[in-house]
């Protein structure tokens, strides 16, 4: 790898302040409606949520609540979905977590938020024990 190269992709080692998922909409995600699976939704925004919150953390986390999951519009097949998420608050051992999912219309990009959600995650130790997290600057 040249100088150059190392240049031009560092800012991707620097650790982003929030987690970024990014998939397409396939059929097999869909309900009768053609629109995304709440379920499918929601394990996307769990999935995000909990990169977030072992980034926060670096070590073992459960999520242990999902305080609230609002869908605010369908997402229709062929979309894409972008997952964000971010750690808003922290206690000793527990971390909340902020979600966004957006939906972007492939061809127009036009985006819309479609779900949000708040989830709570438990750092843990290799026995399973709650162990204190960093605090939020």
């Amino acid at each position: 790898m040249t100088a150059a190269d190392t240049a031009l992709h560092a800012p991707a080692l620097v650790p982003p302040p929030e987690t970024r998922i990014t998939e397409v909409v396939f059929p097999q995600q869909l309900n009768h409606h053609g629109t995304l699976f709440g379920g499918e939704a929601l394990s996307m925004m769990d999935r995000a949520a909990f990169v977030a919150a072992t980034r926060h953390c670096r070590s073992e986390a459960v999520t242990i609540a999902v305080d609230q999951v609002d869908y605010v519009a369908p997402v229709r097949h062929g979309e894409i979905v972008e997952v964000l998420a971010r750690v808003v608050g922290t206690g000793r051992t527990s971390m909340t977590v902020q979600v966004s999912m957006v939906s972007e219309e492939l061809l127009s990009g036009e985006r819309r938020l479609c779900g949000k959600g708040r989830f709570v995650f438990v750092a843990l130790d290799d026995a399973g024990t709650p162990i204190p997290v960093p605090q939020l600057a």
